[in-house]
């Protein structure tokens, strides 16, 4: 690695809840800039992929705040790869797993008074274009024309900006 890289190591969130948080903030601010230089390229489908990824990034770091709230939906234990057996609401907030995106957001939305349900909605339509592509027909993707895409990518990253000026999130976070 070079002298100018970053590395972030996160922080397990019932290690330290703090540290979490600020780590998936910094990790947000980052996938959303490099989601705009990837756009600026023409590499739609890196930019909606880091969109994605600075928004699950997001939504974790909120979540963390509110893991009480999370733990009335999130009910029951898992297990993480190294065994260790976690409460769901903290395996939800710690790996923000897709499907139970739209869950968290729903709940969260409610705690926050933040818009976070329909924009997961479209960062998840950017994931799926991050694997699937434009279908010009019209009938395997949501995407036929690329100009949604911009559109949608460019609405979830600002959406990043804006939720992260309004909780605090400083340049370095």
């Amino acid at each position: 690695m070079d002298g100018g890289s970053v590395v972030i190591e996160l922080e397990k969130p019932w290690r330290d809840p703090e540290g979490y948080r600020r780590g998936r903030l910094l990790e947000a601010k980052y996938e959303a800039e490099l989601a705009l230089k990837f756009l600026e390229e023409g590499l739609y489908r890196n930019a909606a992929g880091k969109a994605f990824q600075a928004w699950k990034a997001l939504l974790a770091a909120l979540a963390v705040e509110h893991r009480d709230k999370l733990a009335e939906r999130f009910k029951g234990v898992r297990t993480t790869r190294d065994g260790r057996r976690v409460h769901l609401a903290d395996f939800v907030v710690a790996f923000m797993p897709t499907g139970y995106m739209l869950a968290v957001a729903k709940d969260l939305e409610g705690v926050t008074a933040l818009s976070l349900y329909d924009l997961t909605n479209l960062a998840l339509s950017l994931h799926e274009f991050q694997y699937n592509g434009l279908d010009k027909s019209g009938v395997y993707s949501r995407y036929p024309f690329i100009d949604l895409v911009v559109e949608d990518i460019k609405r979830v990253i600002n959406a990043v900006f804006e939720i992260l000026r309004k909780v605090g999130a400083t340049p370095n976070t």
